[in-house]
């Protein structure tokens, strides 16, 4: 059935990813964690930061925790709002490598690490999310891309080579307020369509767009040679380890 709304549009869905008021009660059935981090999403939205909110937080911590999660690489920590909520679904002797690009904001995340109590589980690298894939060790359970939206595409590989066999690519803002299906040419957009384009191709992943918020992706690794599931089945997750 049409909702009222989109009959008046001419069946089409309002201009947005979804209608505000399912966005509202989304965002009202949320998880919004404890006072600490209450406190954090508070700061975010007070001060215009661009952090992920409850709904989506609690959805990267449900997944992070999904795949027992032991490392977990953060692209784009912000003031680490999604950072806790990731180092808080770490298993036992888990560690989150979260990278931020400016030494400011990297200082204000760690005050917010050690607020919400995880500052022992994270490990903030500042620099480029580009060079950081390139130096950083090993593979990781999770990845979480949130970087800026015209680096997408450059990520892309490095993050389908860093996380395991089994593990998850999960980025945000894929639908960028539901430009990507219109005729929008802005680098943003046309950078996360070539994104989003090139993951669901690979035959290394299997991934699925969510419409919540800003549009998530969420990409399973499920084979490394690239014969994909009719070769493989979907295959079984494996601990991460060191190449």
């Amino acid at each position: 059935m049409v909702a009222d709304g989109a009959r008046r549009a001419g069946g089409r869905m309002p201009r947005g990813i979804v209608y505000e008021e399912i966005d509202n009660y989304i965002d009202g059935l949320a998880n919004r964690g404890d006072a600490a981090l209450m406190a954090v999403e508070k700061q975010g939205l007070d001060e215009g930061w661009p952090i992920v909110g409850a709904a989506e937080g609690s959805l990267l911590h449900i997944l992070a925790r999904s795949v027992r999660a032991k490392r977990i690489l953060e692209l784009g920590t912000a003031i680490g709002y999604s950072g806790t909520w990731l180092a808080r679904a770490l298993a036992d002797g888990g560690e989150l490598v979260t990278v931020e690009h400016d030494p400011k904001t990297a200082a204000l995340a760690q005050k917010n690490f050690e607020r919400t109590g995880v500052s022992s589980k994270v490990r903030i690298v500042v620099g480029t999310a580009e060079r950081a894939l390139r130096e950083v060790k090993g593979l990781f359970d999770f990845i979480f891309n949130d970087i800026d939206k015209v680096g997408y595409p450059a990520v892309l590989e490095p993050c389908i080579e860093r996380v395991r066999l089994g593990g998850l690519l999960v980025t945000d803002n894929v639908l960028w307020h539901g430009d990507v299906s219109r005729k929008d040419r802005s680098p943003e957009v046309t950078a996360i369509r070539t994104y989003n384009e090139r993951l669901s191709k690979d035959p290394r992943m299997i991934a699925s767009v969510v419409p919540l918020r800003d549009g998530i992706s969420i990409a399973s690794k499920i084979t490394i040679d690239g014969f994909g599931i009719a070769h493989h089945g979907v295959a079984h997750g494996v601990p991460s380890r060191e190449p």
